[in-house]
């Protein structure tokens, strides 16, 4: 069977009459006929009953007609698929984040992609950038949301609210500190060493920890202190105080990466509204 003959079966079932289903489709009855005598033959069953005053569906005819539809119903969908994919409105994208940003854009930006592409589906993977850096030399992410360059910057951060006196960090010198290890986070861990080389001391790392949300339960645990964004003021724990440096702080960015080979369109579509939204 193909689309033309399905088409036919459905409109004499939906009619029951050969004249009436052969003048819906602008066809000849003898030729209608002909088709579904085929089908017929093709199945191996009778699919109506025929009579010289009605036509009924047989039990098979039933059982078909509702399958036969959803066939009709997918195929009229290709050409929309197909050109909601070449235009990123459909399809998958993989998008890795570093735990950082989950606490401040990336919420939002994940709205408003979801709101204007609703067809695309996002799957999240967290990790940290060095993983991210691999799984995209290897294809395994569209994207990712990762850590970029530090540089020591008194610029403010605004939007999150801002507990506690400013704290100058060489008040922090004979603290145990809790970082993330170097080697997942290279530039934040340098920017902590050097921030702190340039309060005139050098920090007692007495933990480490990937993840942010474990960085901030060690502090909540009183296992020391640590450094970390501003975005994660929003992470409450017991226990926990935020107090801003002051003076000059290392400023932390992000940054999006992605394969330049990459040709999806529905990344090129996130990539455009990520620099709309964030710039």
């Amino acid at each position: 069977m193909d689309l033309r003959q399905l088409r036919q079966f459905v409109a004499v079932a939906e009619h029951l009459h050969f004249g009436r289903a052969a003048q819906a489709l602008s066809m000849a009855q003898p030729p209608l006929s002909r088709t579904i005598r085929a089908i017929e033959q093709e199945l191996g069953v009778a699919l109506f009953e025929r009579s010289k005053r009605k036509v009924l569906l047989a039990g098979a005819g039933r059982a078909l007609l509702p399958e036969a539809k959803a066939v009709l119903a997918a195929a009229a969908r290709l050409a929309d698929i197909a050109r909601g994919a070449a235009a990123g409105e459909q399809g998958e994208l993989v998008l890795s984040f570093v735990s950082i940003v989950d606490y401040s854009f990336l919420p939002e930006l994940l709205r408003r992609f979801t709101r204007r592409f609703p067809g695309v589906r996002v799957d999240l993977r967290e990790a940290t950038t060095d993983v991210q850096l691999a799984d995209l030399r290897a294809g395994r992410r569209d994207c990712g949301i990762l850590l970029g360059p530090l540089s020591a910057d008194s610029a403010e951060s605004g939007g999150a609210a801002r507990p506690g006196a400013p704290l100058a960090l060489k008040a922090l010198a004979g603290e145990a500190f809790i970082c993330s290890p170097r080697h997942v986070a290279l530039r934040l861990y340098d920017a902590i060493i050097g921030v702190c080389a340039a309060a005139g001391f050098s920090p007692r790392i007495v933990q480490e920890a990937i993840q942010m949300q474990t960085i901030i339960s060690l502090v909540s645990a009183g296992m020391g202190v640590a450094l970390v964004p501003e975005s994660i003021l929003s992470l409450k724990r017991p226990g926990v105080i935020y107090r801003r440096l002051r003076g000059a702080r290392p400023l932390l960015e992000v940054g999006l990466a992605w394969r330049y080979d990459n040709s999806s369109a529905v990344l090129r579509n996130f990539v455009a509204l990520a620099a709309q939204s964030l710039v």
